[in-house]
C-alpha cells in the first residue's frame, strides 16, 4: 500500500491509499463512509490487498470526512488546513469523487470500476448519477444507505441538529459540539446542519421517500449492489432495500445484486467474504468485456 495524494480543484489535496499500480490494466476505486479509512477500516485493506494479488488495483478513495480531523495541503492558499468531519462541507461531495475518478484516468488505467461502501457508495450515486464523463465502466455500491432514516436511527442525532441549529442562531456555527455526532464523530454546528441537508446524498429513499431518484436513474454504466445480510440500517430488511434501489435504475436487470450472509453494514467479521465478491464482480466483468 502507498498514499497517494489527490488534488481537487478547490485546492485541497486529499490523501488516498493505492493497492498495485497503473501497469495492471484495471482499477477499483472504493470511495470510503463517514470516518472510515484505511487504518481504521479493515474491509478497504483486506479488499486492496485480494484484488493487488489479482492483478487488480484498488484505491481507497478518503474524502473530508474519512477522518475526523487531519491537516491537509491547501493550495489556494499555500497552507496547512484542519478539516475533516469536523468541518466537513458534504456538497462537495462530487467534486471529491471525480477528482478520484480523474487521477485514475491520468494514470491511463483501461478499466476503471468506481465502488463505495455505506455513505460512500451515495457519493457515487451522485456522481455517476450527474456526470457528463464516461470514465467508469462498472460500479458497486455496497452498504448504500437512505440518509434520512439514518438521521432517525444513529444515537443522540436529535441532540446534535436542535443544538447546531441553536449554535447557528448564535452565530457560533463554527464551533464543534460538546458531544459526538451520531456518537462516533465530533462535529462543528454548521457541518452538522449541512449533513443533515445534504439534498446531494439523500439518492437512496427506500425507506424515508425523502429524497431522489433520479441519480440513480440516470447511470448508464451497469453494476452491482452488495448488502450486508444484517445490515441494521435498512430497517430489517437488507434484500428488500438493495432490490427497490435496483428498481430506480434504468436498467435493473442488467445489474448483479449480491447477499452476504451473516454480514452487517460494516461487514464486520466478514471482510474477506466482502472483498471476495468485489473481486469476483471485477473478474466477471472482465470476462464480459473481452468476450
Amino acid at each position: 500500500m502507498e498514499i497517494i495524494r489527490i488534488n481537487t480543484p478547490r485546492g485541497l489535496e486529499l490523501k488516498g491509499a493505492m493497492w498495485g499500480n497503473n501497469l495492471m490494466d484495471t482499477v477499483v476505486i472504493m470511495m470510503s463512509g463517514i470516518c472510515s479509512n484505511v487504518f481504521q477500516n479493515d474491509l478497504l485493506t483486506e479488499t486492496g490487498e485480494l484484488l493487488s494479488s489479482n492483478n487488480v488495483a484498488f484505491i481507497a478513495g478518503h474524502a473530508m470526512d474519512a477522518f475526523s480531523c487531519i491537516a491537509y495541503s491547501d493550495f489556494s492558499t499555500g497552507k496547512q488546513k484542519y478539516t475533516g468531519t469536523v468541518f466537513d462541507d458534504f456538497s462537495l461531495a462530487y467534486e471529491d469523487v471525480e477528482s478520484y475518478v480523474k487521477y485514475a484516468k491520468n494514470l491511463e488505467f483501461k478499466k476503471i470500476i468506481l465502488a463505495g461502501h455505506s455513505l460512500g457508495s451515495n457519493k457515487i450515486i451522485n456522481y455517476l448519477g450527474n456526470t457528463a464523463d464516461n470514465f467508469v465502466e462498472y460500479f458497486i455500491v455496497s452498504a448504500p444507505v437512505d440518509l434520512t432514516y439514518w438521521f432517525t436511527v444513529m444515537p443522540g442525532v436529535k441532540q446534535c441538529i436542535e443544538t447546531a441549529q441553536d449554535f447557528a442562531a448564535q452565530g457560533r456555527g463554527k464551533e464543534i459540539l460538546p458531544f459526538l455526532f451520531g456518537g462516533f464523530s465530533p462535529m462543528c454546528a454548521e457541518s452538522v446542519l449541512n449533513f443533515y441537508n445534504a439534498f446531494n446524498l439523500k439518492n437512496c429513499p427506500v425507506i424515508s421517500n425523502e429524497g431522489e431518484t433520479d441519480s440513480l436513474y440516470n447511470i448508464k454504466i451497469p453494476g452491482a449492489f452488495i448488502i450486508g445480510e444484517k445490515d441494521s440500517l435498512t430497517d430489517n430488511n437488507p434484500k428488500g432495500f438493495i432490490e427497490k434501489i435496483n428498481s430506480y435504475c434504468r436498467n435493473p436487470k442488467n445489474n448483479k445484486l449480491i447477499l452476504v450472509q451473516g454480514a452487517s453494514h460494516i461487514f464486520y467479521g466478514k471482510h474477506k467474504e466482502f472483498a471476495s465478491e468485489v473481486l469476483n464482480c471485477v473478474q466477471s466483468r472482465n470476462i464480459l468485456y473481452c468476450s
